[in-house]
């Protein structure tokens, strides 16, 4: 068989891994891996997804074999880094994950990644404390601002600061506002919930062999899960008129959703928009997904869902303004109000009555 057609029967197991995985058959997807290693078997990607798909099933362990045996074939393979970092995290091996991420903080710093850079050093002094970590988390502080870093970045610096100094972050001055808003990770429609709480700089996914792959890393860690979301019209923003009754502003999430709806259905019509390249459908289902899987209470997959459309349509207000609501439901409050401040300073860049309206509207929900 020629090399192109052994390339192209690897790529294709690699994508039917892809698509069990984010389906949630854990199983399959193992198989289809297993299948692309043996095909390619000096490639890393099989290996570091297999352990993804492990760790989204909470099975660190086994997860850590895989990315193990990723590392091996790959010493700089990100996602690997990342993954057994996590992994070894969630096995309490305290000492080992702290070393983990602090390698796979120098290598995104020597990538130019600063804002992830300084997520991965922050959770390694979180695991362990250590003068000489202490040191190198304020030495990636500084380079980050010095970069008048967008939101992701921002976010970063805020986390860590509160590791570094506790409550008086709050008083810390202001680091410089973007221009416009970084789209945050995503992984696909239908994964599973989320192992850990670090999403919001997610990236969109990378392409690996020709195949698309999600990568993750920010509020949270290791790979995400799904949920359902709505948009409110451009009609139902506009403020009303002199002499008529307002028009209410519907919640981002407050989508006509059918009682009955099958979820995993939606995401798989989802899936199959994205794989179409379909727009504006894809978005839009992947809200509906969003609004889908709050209303069952799995806000993690939810914020997946938003950040794979963000990566479609990075400026869309409405997907931003879904985020706060997911963030006030995770918990995370001040990332919601981060993120709406955010907004108020674009949409009034961009002199935008019916998003600030939008806006105004939002901020009024959260009391």
């Amino acid at each position: 068989m020629s090399g192109e057609a052994l390339y192209e029967r690897y790529k294709d197991a690699l994508k039917r891994g892809h698509v069990a995985s984010l389906r949630g058959r854990l199983e399959e997807s193992l198989t289809a891996y297993a299948e692309a290693a043996a095909i390619a078997p000096e490639r890393s990607t099989p290996h570091t997804s297999a352990g993804t798909a492990l760790m989204r099933r909470k099975r660190p362990a086994d997860a850590l074999r895989h990315y193990t045996a990723a590392l091996s074939l790959s010493p700089r393979d990100e996602a690997a880094l990342l993954g057994r970092a996590q992994a070894l995290a969630a096995l309490d091996r305290r000492p080992e994950a702290a070393n983990a991420f602090d390698a796979l903080a120098e290598l995104r710093a020597t990538n130019g990644k600063l804002a992830d850079a300084v997520d991965a050093a922050r959770r390694g002094l979180e695991l362990a404390e250590g003068r000489e970590r202490r040191r190198t988390l304020e030495a990636l502080i500084e380079r980050l601002r010095a970069t008048s870093p967008g939101e992701p970045g921002r976010l970063a610096l805020e986390r860590a600061l509160q590791v570094l100094d506790g409550p008086a972050v709050a008083e810390q001055p202001a680091i410089a506002t973007p221009a416009a808003p970084e789209p945050g990770p995503a992984t696909g429609p239908g994964a599973p919930e989320a192992v850990a709480p670090e999403h919001a700089q997610v990236e969109p996914a990378a392409l690996d062999d020709g195949v698309a792959v999600a990568r993750e890393d920010a509020p949270g860690e290791p790979a995400a899960a799904d949920d359902g979301v709505a948009i409110a019209t451009d009609d139902a923003a506009t403020p009303a008129t002199a002499g008529t009754e307002p028009v209410p502003v519907r919640a981002a999430l407050d989508r006509d959703l059918d009682p009955g709806l099958d979820v995993a259905a939606l995401a798989r019509q989802a899936d199959d928009a994205l794989a179409a390249g379909a727009m504006p459908a894809g978005p839009e289902l992947l809200l509906d997904l969003a609004a889908a899987y709050r209303r069952e209470g799995r806000i993690d997959a939810a914020l997946d869902a938003c950040y794979l459309a963000l990566s479609l349509v990075p400026d869309d207000i409405g997907l931003h303004l879904a985020l706060v609501e997911l963030y006030d439901g995770r918990g995370w409050g001040a990332l919601a109000t981060e993120k709406l401040d955010l907004i108020d300073r674009l949409v009034a860049l961009d002199a935008d009555a019916g998003a600030a309206g939008r806006v105004a509207a939002a901020r009024a929900a959260r009391g």
